[in-house]
């Protein structure tokens, strides 16, 4: 970004401090700069039109105007990238976060919770790099989602049944939208487990679960370790814990451990990616959707290698196309489709592989 100029950054903040705490962090940051402090989300609204400003930093509870209601206004009216600040001390405004991050917000940032230089330096660390993520944000990506339709739950099974086919999902910056649109769009007669890596942190998994519970029809919750893998569920990877399966005495079973990250995040989508091969091979099929880095992109290779299938968000639709471009570059895949289409391809390449599984001879 050093021969570009700098990102004009507009600060949405009711916090005076915390206000004047992101101006000053921001300003250590190369590439960026403050062009406005807002303490309301009235006055924020006045400045996006007045300062223009390339970016937004957007306190996601204030008074009178909320967080969640200036970004729909932005996201509708004057589009451009916003970072949503969270205090995220209740499940409620988990909740919240995840809704804004569904409904256009690039990426979120914790507020510090603490005066120590270590916790400084966590939200610095943070803050730029969803600055940097919103640098790279493609607003083509961001098309309005047709407006959530929340479904009944799915009828609880007694006995737990052994999946023998998986669909793991990889995704990062934009991926809760994303995930929004794919994960529903799967039939609740689904004959596949489905295991989603989301980069987040602690705390914001379980909301996100519960936030897809909410619209799919298939069951979604946060994966526990040791439980078994189940056709027609959706199992959501917690926030600091890497995710995989393995064989166990009653069937594939989830394993979760909190070993060092890798590209950076933890949980990443590759430990995932390569159980899943390992245990489902030419069932499995992996899906890259939209984010920063290069998770997911060996992982893919390793399903394609054990005969599975591949499905990548094309260019168009994602809002970063960091994660897809790696994967397909790496790994290639069968399918490039544009978010709208990802569920349908999965569903196309299981249908696919069942053919194959009865032409075998194996189980339909």
């Amino acid at each position: 970004m050093s021969s570009e100029r700098p990102r004009r950054v507009l600060v949405v903040d009711d916090n005076t401090f915390l206000g004047a705490l992101l101006r000053e962090l921001i300003a250590g940051l190369r590439g960026f700069e403050v062009v406005g402090v807002a303490r309301d989300g009235e006055e924020g609204l006045r400045l996006v039109h007045q300062l223009d400003p390339d970016i937004v930093t957007l306190d996601i509870e204030m008074p009178g105007l909320d967080g969640l209601q200036v970004l729909g206004y932005i996201m509708s009216e004057v589009p451009r990238p916003v970072v949503m600040v969270s205090a995220a001390t209740t499940r409620g405004t988990v909740d919240l976060t995840i809704r804004a991050l569904e409904l256009g917000a690039v990426d979120f940032v914790r507020k510090p919770s603490g005066q120590g230089a270590a916790d400084w330096d966590g939200t610095r660390r943070r803050l730029e790099d969803a600055l940097r993520a919103a640098a790279q944000f493609n607003l083509g990506g961001v098309g309005m989602l047709a407006r959530p339709t929340l479904r009944p739950p799915a009828p609880l099974v007694a006995a737990p049944r052994r999946a023998q086919r998986a669909i793991a999902i990889a995704s990062s910056t934009g991926g809760p939208r994303a995930l929004a649109e794919v994960v529903p769009a799967f039939d609740a007669s689904l004959d596949a487990a489905v295991l989603v890596v989301q980069h987040m942190p602690p705390g914001f998994t379980a909301g996100l679960a519960r936030r897809l519970d909410q619209l799919a029809s298939l069951p979604v919750h946060e994966a526990t370790h040791g439980e078994i893998v189940e056709p027609g569920r959706v199992y959501v990877a917690p926030g600091g814990q890497h995710m995989a399966v393995a064989p166990g005495a009653d069937g594939i079973v989830i394993q979760l451990s909190a070993g060092a990250t890798l590209h950076g995040v933890r949980p990443a989508a590759d430990p995932l990616f390569v159980s899943v091969a390992d245990c489902f091979g030419p069932q499995a099929v992996g899906v890259v959707l939209t984010g920063m880095g290069r998770d997911g992109a060996a992982g893919l290779k390793a399903i394609r290698a054990a005969g599975g299938g591949a499905v990548v968000q094309d260019r168009a639709t994602s809002v970063i196309y960091g994660m897809p471009a790696m994967a397909l570059a790496e790994a290639g895949a069968d399918r490039e489709a544009p978010l709208d289409g990802v569920a349908a391809a999965v569903t196309m390449l299981l249908a696919e592989r069942g053919a194959w599984r009865i032409a075998s001879g194996g189980a339909a």
